[in-house]
Parts: structure tokens; sequence; C-alpha cells
């Protein structure tokens, strides 16, 4: 019964996830995510953990590949976007501080995304713009 109940409930969750996803990398990705996360997640705290380990996998893996960050750090680069200086490591949900811009990615760097790009402690940063928090950081 519970097998079931989390296949149910980890389905009510991909679904929505799924249909946000703006390109086949990303829905990949964020299918990718809500396994590896629905795994995780049922390890530590059962069906629940599951379901919300699989929610958090599925945002997380919506971030981009390693050809698509070596475009949009190529870009950033040309652009001179100055660096912003943070006191914290930046590392994925570090939320950015009001104060500092992040730009969107131009659609002529070739990658299809709605997040935005900032640099933080000279690194690359893809931030959520709603959330204002890391997504991915870029090498």
């Amino acid at each position: 019964m519970r097998v079931i109940f989390s296949a149910a409930l980890l389905a009510t969750v991909a679904l929505p996830l799924g249909a946000h996803a703006q390109t086949a990398h990303e829905a990949a990705g964020a299918g990718a995510g809500l396994a590896t996360g629905a795994v995780a997640g049922a390890i530590v705290g059962g069906p629940v953990g599951a379901a919300i380990g699989g929610a958090i996998g599925a945002i997380a893996g919506g971030t981009l590949s390693g050809p698509q960050t070596a475009r949009v750090q190529q870009y950033v680069v040309t652009q001179g976007t100055p660096s912003a200086y943070v006191q914290d490591q930046v590392v994925v949900g570090t939320p950015m501080p009001r104060t500092v811009s992040s730009y969107p990615v131009p659609a002529d760097v070739g990658v299809n995304t709605q997040h935005q790009y900032s640099v933080l402690n000279e690194r690359t940063v893809l931030v959520d713009p709603q959330t204002r928090r890391v997504i991915q950081v870029i090498d």
C-alpha cells in the first residue's frame, strides 16, 4: 500500500514539473532530479521523504549541461559582467542580496532557459529570478 501511495504521490508531483520544462534537456534534467531526489528522500524519510526529495530534485535537475554552461560562461566573460562580493560561500541555494543584479541569458547564446545569471565572488551563477537563489554555479 505504501508503494502505491508513494508512486501516486510522485506522479502527482512529476507531471506539473514536467509540464514546466522548456526544452527536452530541461525535461530530462528534471526527470533525473526527480528520480534521484525521490530515492534519496525515501531512504531518509520513507514515502513522505520520497515525495519531498523528488520535488526538490526535479527543481534542481533543471540546470544546464556542460556544453550549455560553457556557452553561458563565454557570454558572461565577453559582457564583462562585474562581480559582486558576498561573505557567504557561493553554493546552490545561496540567496542573492537584493543589491546584486541578475541578467537574462539571451536566446542567441544558444541556451533556452528562464534562469538568469550573475557573478558572485568571481563565479558565474545561474539564478532563479523569482526566488533570487543560486540554482547552479558555473566553473
